[in-house]
């Protein structure tokens, strides 16, 4: 195993948005004698690279962007931290070593894709598929403790605006406080029960990008957020009529049914309310998605996506590689060099079953 050559990977900052220099120095580092690279520019100042011994079968691919903010590598014993050991350099490296071992032992027919952005949208992996054909099988590597992942929840991404009417905030009840907007929405979206799915679990979902600007005397006009969504085979469809849905939920929340003194319903006034102050909109993301699994390689389902969901030119699927999601994005990532070795072993007997795989 070349440690230094993972120390340098590692050492190269390529947070989302920055992972042009690190696919530059990777386009002349990997190349091998028996391999060629090519680089596929995927619009927004990053590239894509695919390096290939012979015309790939096999594809194994991971992401050379990382989550913020950078952190340099060190070794620590038998583990090696930094930002990107365990996601996804991690998968990068191995990948890499898997293919010097396959190249050395005589072989042909694989390659190894690196892709930008995924972290931020899977750019690089939705260019990717509009500029070659793919192949039978990608590999595709992720934190999942060199298991080989059955199924991965889906994603929704939605943007959420509130539009309320700012005022001095000693007389609140002249102005109307988009935060309190926000927290009725919360409360509604709190409210609402997702089906447990049998192989994915729950439902879950998480607000960022918070933003209300507003002085702290003066009662809030405007509240945007962004809620994301880990959904399931169960909610995958459920969860965008909910978000399509979410203003007549607020008033009902809010309000409750109430009578006016002619008998009619107030709800549907404080619904068309609702939408007039409250926009929804959707960001797309990505379905539940099942995976190929091979015999005797440990199996799981895990909650978080990747680039396979968007990689719609290779014909069959596996998710799996070193490390674990639970240190991924987290301060104190780090990955053991044991799990490295394990993860080189495993990629290098994938090949050679997938290979000659008949079915």
């Amino acid at each position: 195993m070349d440690k230094e050559l993972f120390l340098e990977i590692l050492g190269i900052d390529s947070t989302s948005g920055k992972e042009a220099g690190l696919a530059d120095f990777l386009a002349e580092r990997l190349l091998t004698p028996h391999c060629r690279a090519e680089v596929f520019e995927v619009g927004d100042g990053t590239r894509n690279l695919l390096f290939s011994w012979g015309t790939p079968k096999v594809v194994f691919c991971s992401h050379l962007d990382t989550v913020p903010p950078y952190i340099p590598p060190k070794i620590d014993g038998e583990v090696v931290r930094g930002r990107g050991s365990c996601d996804a350099k991690g998968q990068v490296f191995a990948m890499y070593e898997a293919c010097k071992v396959l190249e050395s032992k005589g072989y042909d027919g694989f390659g190894l894709l690196l892709l930008a952005g995924e972290e931020t949208g899977s750019y690089g992996a939705k260019a990717f598929r509009e500029q070659h054909p793919g192949a039978e099988w990608v590999v595709v590597g992720e934190p999942t403790d060199n298991c080989m992942a059955s199924a991965s929840k889906g994603t929704k991404s939605f943007e959420v605006t509130f539009e309320g009417k700012a005022f001095h905030s000693g007389y609140p009840q002249y102005g109307l406080s988009a935060v309190e907007m926000f927290n009725d929405f919360v409360n509604a979206l709190r409210s609402i029960v997702f089906p447990s799915d049998p192989v994915l679990g729950e439902t879950t979902w998480n607000i960022g990008r918070l933003v209300s600007d507003n002085p702290q005397n003066i009662i809030s006009d405007r509240l945007t957020c962004r809620v994301y969504f880990r959904t399931t085979f169960e909610s995958d469809e459920m969860v965008c009529n909910v978000m399509k849905n979410i203003a007549g939920e607020n008033a009902r929340l809010r309000f409750g049914r109430r009578k006016v003194q002619d008998g009619s319903d107030i709800v549907a006034k404080d619904v068309a309310l609702w939408q007039k102050m409250m926009s929804v909109k959707a960001f797309g993301g990505d379905s539940p998605t099942r995976y190929e699994t091979i015999e005797g390689f440990p199996v799981k389902p895990v909650s978080f996506g990747s680039d396979a969901p968007q990689l719609t030119n290779f014909k069959r699927k596996i998710l799996c590689g070193p490390g674990s999601i639970l240190v991924a994005h987290r301060p104190e990532e780090h990955i053991a060099l044991a799990d490295l070795d394990t993860a080189i072993e495993n990629y290098v007997r994938m090949y050679e079953t997938l290979v000659n795989f008949k079915n």
